[in-house]
């Protein structure tokens, strides 16, 4: 099958971006024809030309997954296209129209979609490639190193201050400032892992205990879930472990106190439930399935009325010349009217003035004479 993956960005590391790096990966290891389309291109779109997945080649594809509503916009008419809205906030994650399916990433989204009017077909969590993040150094008995993928410096201060009062060590990643690709390398270096959405889960999938929590600017407030454990994972996946669900405010004291919950035993449990939910190989399952199960009819009538559609604006657009063509020939035709009647009446009037001055010409030569008679007489 034929698919072509768009995201709007590819010039540097995310969570989207490597999300779409881990869907081509898996597609391509099940033998389908997979490329890539973004809008702004770089270090990620290269990485995956360099792994065979070339920029968009062709007018047509069997599947779109398309994660941006600005790429739905730009590549509706290629193919059947399946938008995954991984947010409810950032107008990039907003639906589009011009999609034919839609995904949410978590139960949240599936009603944001639902407010604005949309059915999302499946709920399908962010899908990790558990062979790249996996857990290559064991973690400590007890807490020694935290790993904070946090985007704010704020959070970040914080939790350095936490950590310095209890004698941790304290590493941290920006993807604004730091941007690292291999961030399962670092993830590996720590015990514990701070962060929301995917860092969540790639950290899971590392066999790390993960403490969901940032402060976002337009959260605008401390915000998390806390300690993910068997009794918490289903609430906070529930907000894509965002810090939505539980919104739970963190002094140092609260803080630390989610620190001492820390537990190798939580580290292997984070990694088996990424194995049994958050694979990629699972993810692209659940996405094939949803282009199996949709009426391949319906998906002909779909493409057919775009093709119609398309052919309608274009024999608009032509009309709409037509038109004016036709109007331009009868302005042509009536100035060209009026250009002659124009040059009629100057023509005429120009010879009732030669006929005037004629007549005048010969009374002054018949006055003349007369003069010249009179003259004579006398």
């Amino acid at each position: 099958m034929r698919i072509l993956l768009g995201t709007h960005y590819l010039a540097k590391t995310g969570g989207t971006e490597s999300y779409t790096f881990a869907l081509a990966m898996e597609l391509k290891r099940l033998g389908h024809e997979v490329e890539h389309f973004a809008i702004i291109r770089g270090g990620v779109s290269s990485m995956l030309e360099e792994k065979g997945v070339p920029f968009m080649t062709s007018d047509h594809y069997d599947l779109i997954l398309a994660n941006h509503t600005t790429v739905v916009e730009q590549l509706w008419p290629k193919g059947f296209i399946v938008q995954t809205c991984h947010g409810n906030i950032a107008e990039l994650e907003q639906p589009s129209p011009y999609a034919d399916a839609y995904v949410a990433v978590s139960e949240e989204v599936r009603e944001h979609l639902r407010s604005k009017g949309y059915r999302a077909t499946a709920v399908i969590a962010n899908g990790i490639d558990c062979n790249r993040f996996c857990q290559k150094k064991p973690v400590s008995p007890t807490l020694q190193t935290v790993l904070s993928l946090c985007q704010s410096d704020v959070a970040n201060d914080f939790i350095r201050r936490c950590c310095q009062q209890e004698g941790i060590r304290f590493l941290q990643s920006n993807k604004f400032t730091d941007n690292v690709w291999s961030i399962e390398e670092l993830i590996n270096e720590s015990d514990l892992v701070i962060g929301l959405g995917r860092s969540a889960y790639d950290a899971m999938a590392c066999g790390r205990c993960v403490l969901v929590y940032d402060f976002r600017d337009y959260m605008g407030e401390f915000l998390g879930d806390g300690m993910l454990t068997p009794d918490s994972i289903e609430h906070s996946m529930l907000c894509n472990c965002s810090g939505r669900a539980s919104r739970r405010k963190f002094d140092e004291q609260t803080f630390i106190a989610e620190l001492h919950k820390y537990s190798p035993e939580l580290g292997a449990w984070g990694r088996q439930f990424a194995l049994e939910h958050l694979n990629i190989e699972k993810a692209v399952a659940a996405y094939l399935d949803i282009y199996r199960g949709i009426d391949f009819e319906q998906k002909l009538i779909a493409l057919k009325r775009q093709k119609l559609d398309m052919q309608k604006a274009s024999e608009q657009e032509l009309q709409a010349v037509n038109d004016s063509n036709t109007k331009l020939q009868e302005l042509l035709a009536e100035q060209k009217q009026q250009t002659a009647s124009l040059q009629a009446f100057y023509e005429a009037k120009s010879r009732k003035h030669l006929r005037a001055i004629r007549a005048l010409i010969w009374l002054s030569i018949a006055l003349a004479a007369a003069l010249v008679a009179l003259v004579s007489i006398r």
